[in-house]
C-alpha cells in the first residue's frame, strides 16, 4: 500500500470555502449552495473556479419562499468575481461585504490534488449536492436519514468539509489483512502517532448481513494488521443517531462490537470527529 506521504507529495495545495444560504440567522440553519476553490498562495495567476448549485429543492425545504432568481444572479456574479480574482483575502472581503445578508461563507479549508477542476466537481458533489441527491426517500417523499449508504455520505461530507480529502484514506482494502479475494473496504482511516484510526458506517436500523458481519471482520483485521503495519488499529463504527436499543439484534451486534473493542459513535458526532482528525493530522 502506498504511504500517505507518498500520495500527498505528488499533489498541490488548494484552498476552498463553501457558500451557505442562511434564510434565518437566529435559527442557525443553512444549506450549502456553492463552493469556491483557488490555488493556495495564488496571486491571480493560478487556478480559481466556483461551483453553484442548480438544484434548489433542499433550500426550498428549508425556506419555501426562497428567491431563486436572486440567488442565481448572485451565483453568476460570484463566478465572474472568481474568474478575475487577484487574491483570496480580497475575494472573501468582497463577498462578505456585498452578500453577508443572503449568503454566509464557511471557514477556508485546504485540499491536495493533481487535478483541481476534477477536485472542485467532487467536493461540490459531496458537500453541496450529496446531502440532497444521495439521500434515500421514503414513500411520503421525506428524506430517509438511515442506512449505511446515508451514514457513509455524512461521514464523507464531514471529513471533506474539514479539508481532509487527500489526508484521510477512504475505501481502504481489507485484503492485505484477510485474503486476496476479500473485496471488503474500510470507509475511512488515518494515521496519528502510533495508531491508525479506522471508521466504518454501520446501520443499526437497516440490519443485514453487512452489519452482522462487521464485528467478525474487525476481529480478523485487528488480529492481522499489527503484523503488517507498525500502527495499532483503533476501530470506530458510526451509526444512525436513533435506533431501537432494545431490539435483540441491535443488542447482540452492540455486544459483539464491545467485545472487539469497537467504539460506537453517532452520525451527529461526525463534525466533532472530523475536527479532531484535522488536529491530530496537524492541519
Amino acid at each position: 500500500m502506498m504511504a500517505l506521504g507518498e500520495v500527498m507529495a505528488e499533489r498541490k495545495p488548494y484552498e476552498f470555502f463553501l457558500l451557505r444560504y442562511v434564510p434565518d440567522v437566529a435559527r442557525e440553519e443553512f444549506v450549502n449552495i456553492g463552493l469556491v476553490m483557488t490555488q493556495s498562495g495564488g496571486d491571480g495567476g493560478g487556478f480559481a473556479d466556483a461551483y453553484f448549485t442548480q438544484n434548489w429543492k433542499r433550500a426550498q425545504c428549508l425556506h419555501p419562499d426562497i428567491d431563486v432568481e436572486m440567488l442565481e444572479v448572485i451565483g453568476r456574479d460570484i463566478q465572474n468575481r472568481v474568474a478575475n480574482v487577484q487574491s483570496l483575502p480580497v475575494l472573501l472581503h468582497e463577498l462578505n461585504d456585498q452578500y453577508s445578508n443572503a449568503i454566509q461563507i464557511s471557514e477556508v479549508r485546504q485540499c491536495l490534488t493533481e487535478d483541481p477542476a476534477m477536485e472542485l466537481k467532487e467536493l461540490a458533489s459531496t458537500l453541496v449536492e450529496m446531502s440532497w441527491s444521495r439521500q434515500a426517500v421514503d414513500r411520503t417523499g421525506a428524506q430517509r436519514t438511515v442506512g449505511r449508504k446515508w451514514i457513509r455520505s455524512q461521514m464523507m461530507a464531514a471529513f471533506w468539509a474539514e479539508g481532509l480529502k487527500g489526508f484521510v484514506l477512504h475505501d481502504m482494502p481489507a485484503s492485505p489483512f484477510t485474503n486476496k479475494a476479500d473485496d471488503f473496504t474500510i470507509d475511512f482511516a488515518y494515521v496519528t502517532g502510533k495508531e491508525i484510526k479506522l471508521f466504518h458506517a454501520v446501520s443499526l436500523v437497516d440490519i443485514g448481513q453487512e452489519t452482522r458481519m462487521f464485528p467478525l471482520r474487525v476481529a480478523k483485521i485487528a488480529s492481522t494488521m499489527p503484523r503488517i503495519r507498525t500502527e495499532t488499529p483503533k476501530f470506530t463504527a458510526v451509526t444512525e443517531d436513533q435506533y431501537d436499543a432494545k431490539n435483540k439484534d441491535v443488542e447482540q451486534i452492540l455486544a459483539f462490537m464491545k467485545a472487539e473493542e469497537i467504539q460506537v459513535r453517532h452520525v451527529r458526532e461526525m463534525p466533532e470527529i472530523a475536527r479532531l482528525a484535522r488536529i491530530e493530522l496537524g492541519l
